[in-house]
């Protein structure tokens, strides 16, 4: 397929996500089933261009005056690929099946690209109902920091420390034909490997010799430091109560060298299924995997038992959106009040968990307040036995005063972003039990 050929295949995928409200993702399988000439080249690219579009979305309205499909596509192309105007009018000359041609006002809004005096929402290319709630975490800078997030993430990898090391991994990693460009270690997390967008992208790692044997898992590098955040250690019982697919879980048995007692366990059966095949890959055998049965309280021989508790609580994804940005389109009011529902839910579910003096770790992938700090704020209102500790002194304690440095601090823990610590937008707060509850 050629360039204007395949900018046309975009705006029908987007037109389709749109129109049907579906997944870009599924349109554009939908659109490549119908479309069977498009090789996988051709398959990649009209990806990368959807995505590029949505990550742009507000933008590109605002710069050519409408807000459609079309506009977003040709914005992804000229101010997202640097790709020159010229070269899209004559693409549209010369090509059957390009886009239409380019109308006047499109050729001198693509040609002046102008944005001055846009709202904080386009210049960050985020929703204009969110403004108010961003404006709280990172006042005047929230345009570069939301900005930042509309740009595409790398792969991150964790290396499971109880099986093998990161230089040896990273080692191996390197020899791989499928990479185009060279990984490195994570700037933060000790256990991480970074493989740029890039190569990133496609990176086919299910297939490498080294996740086979279970010695790196994907995961982003702030999701990496959640979990070292907990402290755990060796001999300790530990709780994971959201934990969904593992990852944190997974983390967890590695920093204590399986040599802890860990229970995960989440409402959702099939959420949680894929657990056990990667527990058994990364040989973790000191985990405990429950799920929700009817009519059994699975987790009340736990309470009162556990030195740490780990909420990594059900949220909007707000702080993947470099990762999926179609989400913040599709993120309305209603989805984030029923976020918060469910966060005051699991916090209720772990905070009986807790032993004197255990922690209850609070976690989310989202940079927005009523899921994090306004989560906190509820919880202690609701639980006189916890105070959130101070998270600068909790850094100190585990050696790693350097996150307070490259992290956004609020009013009960920290912030990551794409911006201050080059890792998707995780939240972490620590609670400690001080008295009988």
């Amino acid at each position: 397929m050629r360039d204007g050929a395949r900018a046309q295949a975009a705006i029908e995928v987007l037109e389709d996500s749109q129109n049907f409200k579906r997944l870009p993702a599924m349109a554009l399988k939908d659109w490549s089933l119908k479309h069977r000439f498009a090789g996988s080249k051709d398959r990649s690219a009209i990806g990368d261009i959807v995505f590029m579009a949505l990550r742009m979305r507000a933008s590109s309205a605002y710069r050519l005056g409408y807000d459609a499909p079309r506009a977003w596509v040709l914005g992804a192309l000229v101010w997202g690929f640097g790709i020159e105007v010229q070269k899209l009018i004559d693409d549209t000359a010369s090509e059957v099946h390009a886009f239409a041609k380019l109308n006047d006002k499109e050729i001198t809004a693509l040609f002046a690209g102008n944005i001055e005096g846009a709202p904080p929402w386009v210049l960050g290319d985020y929703p204009l109902w969110l403004d108010e709630s961003l404006a709280k975490v990172f006042g005047e800078n929230r345009v570069g920091e939301l900005a930042e997030m509309a740009k595409p993430a790398p792969l991150d990898l964790r290396v499971n420390v109880a099986l093998a090391n990161v230089d040896e991994v990273l080692a191996q990693i390197k020899t791989s034909p499928k990479l185009t460009v060279t990984p490195c270690k994570t700037s933060l997390s000790p256990w991480g490997i970074r493989i740029p967008w890039s190569a990133g992208k496609n990176f086919p790692f299910a297939i490498e010799p080294s996740f086979l044997k279970g010695e790196f898992e994907v995961q982003d590098e702030a999701s990496q430091l959640c979990a070292l955040l907990t402290g755990a250690k060796p001999k300790q019982k530990i709780a994971d109560v959201c934990a969904g697919g593992g990852g944190k879980t997974l983390a967890l048995a590695a920093m204590c060298d399986n040599a802890c007692e860990i229970v995960a366990f989440d409402h959702d059966a099939n959420r949680i299924a894929p657990i056990h095949d990667r527990l058994r890959r990364a040989g973790a055998t000191c985990v405990d995997v429950r799920t929700q049965r009817v009519g059994a309280p699975v987790l009340n021989d736990l309470k009162g038992k556990m030195d740490i508790v780990l909420v990594d609580a059900p949220c909007t994804g707000s702080g993947t959106w470099r990762r999926a940005p179609d989400t913040k389109w599709r993120l309305t009011p209603q989805n984030l009040e029923k976020r918060q529902g469910d966060q005051q839910e699991a916090l209720r579910l772990g905070a009986p968990l807790v032993k004197m003096g255990g922690s209850l770790c609070y976690v989310t992938c989202s940079i927005l307040p009523q899921e994090n700090d306004d989560a906190i704020e509820w919880f202690l209102s609701e639980n006189a036995g916890f105070a959130a500790k101070d998270i600068v002194c909790h850094l100190k304690e585990l050696g790693l005063e350097r996150l307070a440095e490259v992290t956004i601090a609020t009013k009960y823990g920290i912030q990551f972003t794409p911006l201050a610590s080059g890792t998707d937008g995780f939240y972490f707060a620590v609670l400690e039990k001080n008295s009988g509850t």
